[in-house]
This record gives C-alpha cells, sequence and structure tokens, in this order.
C-alpha cells in the first residue's frame, strides 16, 4: 500500500483529471485490462468495466488488454484460455465497449510491446521489484514460489501502459505502487536516453468495491459471484444458495452481518438506492424477500446486456474479428513505439 503522503498526492492529481476528462478528452490515452481466468461478474462490471465505456463515450483514446500471458504469473496452466478470452470480448461489446472507438487487443499478440521488457529491467533494481507490496500480495494469495515473472510483473505492466503512450490509468488504491513504477520507468527512459514516454497519472477509482453474496471479496473461486454471463435462471440459483443468518430483520451490518450486507450491497448498485434504504423497505420480510428483491435488482439491470451478449455468443466470428482488429492496431502502434526507442537508444542500423 502507497503511504499516505503519496496517496493524498495521487488523489489529487486524480481529482484534477476527472475535471478535465470531459473539457479535453483528446488529451488522454488510457490503458486498462484484465486477466482471461474465468467469466467477468458483477463487481468487474461496476469497478472497472462501465467507467471503460464512460471514457471511450468521452472521446478520450481508449485501450483494453486481454492480459493473457500474465495469467501464468500465479498459474501452472492456461486451459481454456482461448475460450476465456472470446467470452471476455462477448463481455466487453454487451456492456458498452465499442471496437470502433476502442482498441481490444491481446497481450501474447503484440511481440513490439513485450520487447520494450529488455530496456524496461535495465531501469529499475531488483530491490524496487522485491519491495512492491501488490507484487509481494498476489504472491502470498496464489502459494506459488517468486518466479520472475511475477518479479517483473510490474515492469511488464509498465510496457502495456507505455507502448501506446498511455498517461491515464483507471486503478484501485492498491495499484497505486505500479503506477508509480511505470512513472519512474518513463522519467529514467527519457533522462537517460531522450523524451520518448509521457507522464503517467492513476485515475483513482470513485466506486466502492462490491463484495461477493456472502460479504467477502468476490471471487470466482468463493462462489459468490454473479457473471455478466449468467441467464436470469443462473442467477436466481446463485443468489438462492447464497449464506445470510437466522435473524429475520433485515439490517444493514458489513461487519456483524456480511451475508445480508452482501446482498444488500448487491442490490443497492443495481438499483442505484442505498444499502439501508433497502433494508427498512424489506424489514420483517426476512432473507426470502431480501434474496427476491435482490435477484430482481440484477436480472432486471443486466437484462438489455445480457441480451446484447446471447447475440454475439452466436456470431464468434464477428468477436474473432473485433480481437484481430485490435491486434493489428496494437502491432502497428508497438512497431511505432519500439523504432522510436531504438532510434533514442542508438540501436538503428
Amino acid at each position: 500500500m502507497p503511504n499516505e503522503r503519496s496517496y493524498e498526492t495521487a488523489q489529487k492529481r486524480s481529482d484534477q483529471i476527472r475535471a478535465d476528462l470531459p473539457l479535453h478528452p483528446e488529451g488522454y490515452t488510457m490503458l486498462t485490462g484484465d486477466r482471461p481466468t474465468g467469466r467477468l461478474h458483477l463487481g468487474h462490471y461496476f469497478g472497472t468495466i462501465k467507467g471503460r465505456v464512460e471514457l471511450q463515450n468521452l472521446g478520450v483514446r481508449t485501450n483494453v488488454l486481454i492480459a493473457d500471458y500474465q495469467v501464468i504469473t500465479d498459474r501452472d496452466t492456461t486451459d481454456h484460455i482461448q475460450d476465456n478470452v472470446y467470452n471476455m470480448i462477448m463481455d466487453y461489446l454487451a456492456c458498452g465497449i465499442d471496437p470502433e472507438k476502442t482498441m481490444i487487443y491481446a497481450h501474447s499478440a503484440v511481440p513490439a510491446a513485450n520487447q520494450l521488457m529488455l530496456p524496461f529491467l535495465s531501469l529499475v533494481s531488483e530491490a524496487e521489484l522485491q519491495r512492491n507490496p501488490t507484487v509481494k500480495a498476489e504472491m502470498e494469495a496464489s502459494g506459488h514460489e517468486l518466479t520472475g515473472l511475477l518479479l517483473t510483473y510490474p515492469v511488464h505492466q509498465a510496457c502495456d501502459i507505455l507502448f501506446c503512450k498511455g498517461n491515464v490509468i483507471p486503478v484501485g488504491r492498491d495499484q497505486l505502487p505500479h503506477i508509480e513504477l511505470t512513472r519512474l520507468i518513463a522519467r529514467k527512459f527519457n533522462n537517460r536516453y531522450g523524451k520518448v514516454f509521457p507522464e503517467v497519472d492513476a485515475l483513482l477509482s470513485e466506486t466502492p468495491l462490491l463484495p461477493g453474496l456472502d460479504g467477502r471479496k468476490m471471487s470466482k473461486s468463493y462462489g459468490n459471484a454473479i457473471s455478466i454471463s449468467m441467464t436470469p435462471e443462473e442467477t436466481a440459483k446463485r443468489i438462492k444458495k447464497s449464506q445470510t443468518d437466522g435473524e429475520r430483520m433485515i439490517t444493514f451490518d458489513p461487519e456483524n452481518r456480511p451475508g445480508v450486507s452482501g446482498l444488500l450491497s448487491t442490490a443497492a448498485i443495481c438499483t442505484g438506492r442505498s444499502e439501508v434504504e433497502i433494508a427498512e423497505e424489506i424489514g420483517m420480510g426476512g432473507s426470502g424477500q431480501l434474496k427476491k428483491y435482490v435477484t430482481e435488482a440484477v436480472n432486471n439491470r443486466f437484462a438489455e446486456i445480457r441480451e446484447r451478449r446471447h447475440a454475439y455468443e452466436n456470431d464468434l466470428d464477428y468477436v474473432k474479428d473485433v480481437l484481430h482488429e485490435g491486434n493489428r492496431r496494437a502491432n502497428q502502434i508497438a512497431e511505432a513505439t519500439l523504432a522510436e526507442v531504438r532510434e533514442a537508444m542508438g540501436m538503428v542500423y
């Protein structure tokens, strides 16, 4: 976690950018992405995807990375990765990502971007990599030993951001160390070889973290997440199976009633109402009425998105075309940036 002073500075800068975005969207290039480890869920939608669509529609140059190489930072297999990638694109398109405005591309398909790893690694010390708290947290969570790929994960992210000259990156507070390292790499490269890369700033999320149905962190492995791709019937079944407690009166109390409160948070974010307001309305209706309310809230909120997604499920050729075109554009940009880097370093022969 970054120290309080650096967080306050980042928050102040983020607020300035957020105020300027509607006025000068052409001045910003945004890069963000996801690892294709499974289906995207409500936490992804409200935490990141919705914001990407808003930036895209403002006129910001938006780029969405499918981080397939990063799957192996903490996993020993790439089983189902192709299926996960195609389904991720379906989710993006259904949620409003427009491939005419947003470049959607895959990590492994853009070798020139990954080639930036070599000069970038020369600009950071082992101590700087070891200090990164996010890498430590990810290593502990995965139970894996510290591989070279996991150790250099923040440098890989710097390549993702800088190959397209990204200068605004939507992140949560816990990702600030990655942005700080990217800024360091860009600054060191520019000072050592000549100005190639922009200053990079974090656009800190204004959306509170959506808990899972049981009040814990939303995760596919916990079985507490509702996928964007679920049918209304699958959604109802998942919510019905969620654990609450024996108290009939519905109240919002995340610490003492995580299951009930997780359901209330889901309903609140889908309806735009507050958790307390919904709890007071349900009152003595108990968990049965609460689950019914949550099911309707989710299914109503995602009805149009799921309808669009179903159309993409029946048009896989179009989904593949979106990715191929995104990969083509990304390669064009990456090769141009790599050429700039080689020229700045005197490596043009």
